[in-house]
């Protein structure tokens, strides 16, 4: 009998869906496979269909028979694919290809929206003082681990600088990590399991894609506003949906620059003490405001919401250091989980951190920082509207301006840019719900870009 082309291809659309539950772990090895009935319906092809897609699973070694009971996945699983797992995105959108191609491309390659601040821009000779001390001094940091909550010297100085924005965390509430990125991957380590829900804002920072799919969440996007997230879809979101987390910005937020207003700010608390959410508000664009913005944890206390933040953006990404502030009960029980996958941290790099927000220079350059950052956003702002590009808004702080995109931008190529980028802005990822409320900004319509004001591209300026 001859086999036609569409019978093959509806084999492998069996056999490829068969792999991705196992890759993703949806179908753990020794799990029962759907019955050839069921899944022929699921599927919507003929039970030979999925005889023969099985048969050839079975084949591969990728499941085995039991005769009178059914297929099985087989107990040598393929290790975990995070490619795998979630459906094939375009590149452009894709969290994972955006941010390899952020860290590899080569200095030449111009990045709009890049995430950091040139390295002109940053404190070298500070973190040069700082580790010309350390190797001078007789520092245990050179050769010991690190304590289960981290340094405690370096502790006292982020429970100080909290204090400064209005959140009260004693030293034995701060735990330290190593970098912002770690402390929400323990944090969802302690606080979720494959198949919970998490909200984050649409947009958002597009890593909180790429870390959430790691950890297998579902996401769902929350409309934001120039005043914070929308709080009538974010109560509908929470009625529909019970999530277990909420991941946001609340001072600076990334990628819009849009700050939380105080009303804003209580009726998100309400709605989470209503719906026992627990809300993780990423902090570590705070030392580039003028002034301190509202912040979630300062009202809540610390109770239902946790702060983290690092120093990644204004002193060194290299320096990998970040923190977690948080319920007592948590702190123990993160320290515990990092003993299980760091054991001691990077002592050193908090060592280093530590002494360079001690030195005097470290506040002088956070000054000369926001000076310069406030002129480029002004000038940059100016020559994006002379393109015919206009920011979502202006923000009072930070380097990031959130802009609609002309339709002719969409799909241009501009002179020295990636070669497989679509086209040149580094944009921001969302989650599949678009907002469709005139006064957010969600980038499902994929006609928006993040520009970074610290970053001089006179391409595109000139196209």
């Amino acid at each position: 009998m001859d086999i036609s082309e569409s019978d093959i291809s509806r084999t492998q659309m069996v056999m490829t869906t068969i792999r991705q539950r196992i890759a993703g772990r949806s179908l753990t090895p020794g799990a029962k496979l759907p019955s050839v009935r069921a899944l022929s319906a699921t599927l919507k092809v003929s039970t030979s269909t999925v005889v023969d897609a099985y048969d050839r699973l079975v084949a591969e070694g990728a499941i085995y028979s039991r005769p009178g009971s059914g297929f099985y996945v087989a107990s040598q699983a393929e290790p975990f694919s995070l490619a795998e797992a979630a459906p094939r995105r375009d590149r452009a959108i894709d969290p994972f290809w955006v941010s390899r191609q952020a860290l590899e491309d080569a200095e030449g390659v111009i990045k709009p929206g890049c995430g950091w601040l040139p390295n002109s821009w940053m404190p070298e000779e500070g973190v040069r003082r700082a580790l010309r001390t350390l190797a001078r001094g007789e520092s245990p940091a050179l050769m010991q681990y690190g304590t289960p909550l981290g340094l405690l010297a370096l502790r006292q100085l982020i429970a100080r600088r909290l204090n400064e924005r209005g959140v009260e965390a004693a030293p034995d509430r701060i735990i330290l990590t190593d970098s912002g990125t770690q402390a929400i991957d323990m944090l969802c380590r302690l606080l979720l399991e494959p198949g919970d829900t998490v909200l984050v804002d649409d947009p958002c920072y597009f890593n909180f894609h790429a870390l959430l799919s790691a950890h297998r969440a579902k996401v769902v996007g929350v409309p934001y506003t120039q005043t914070g997230p929308d709080i009538e879809a974010l109560a509908t979101i929470l009625e529909e949906q019970r999530p277990r987390l909420y991941i946001t910005n609340s001072a600076i937020h990334n990628p819009t620059g849009a700050a939380l207003s105080p009303v804003i700010a209580h009726k998100v608390l309400k709605l989470a003490e209503r719906f026992d959410l627990t809300i993780v508000e990423d902090d570590i664009f705070a030392d580039f405001e003028h002034h301190p913005a509202p912040r979630l944890a300062a009202f809540d206390g610390l109770e239902r919401v946790i702060e983290i933040g690092s120093f990644s953006k204004t002193l060194s990404a290299s320096l990998r250091c970040g923190f977690i502030a948080a319920r007592p009960e948590w702190i123990e029980r993160l320290a515990d989980l990092k003993i299980a996958t760091s054991f001691g941290g990077a002592r050193l790099d908090a060592e280093l951190v530590l002494q360079a927000l001690s030195d005097g220079s470290y506040r002088k350059h956070l000054d000369m920082m926001r000076a310069r950052l406030s002129r480029a956003m002004f000038e940059t702002a100016g020559k994006l509207r002379n393109m015919g590009v206009e920011p979502w808004l202006v923000p009072e702080a930070g380097m990031f301006l959130w802009c609609r995109l002309r339709p002719a931008w969409i799909r241009r190529k501009l002179p020295g840019c990636h070669s497989n980028t679509v086209w040149s802005w580094r944009r921001e990822t969302c989650s599949a719900s678009p907002s469709g409320l005139p006064n957010t900004c969600g980038s499902t319509s994929r006609k928006w870009a993040r520009v970074a004001s610290s970053r001089h591209c006179p391409t595109l300026w000139r196209s």
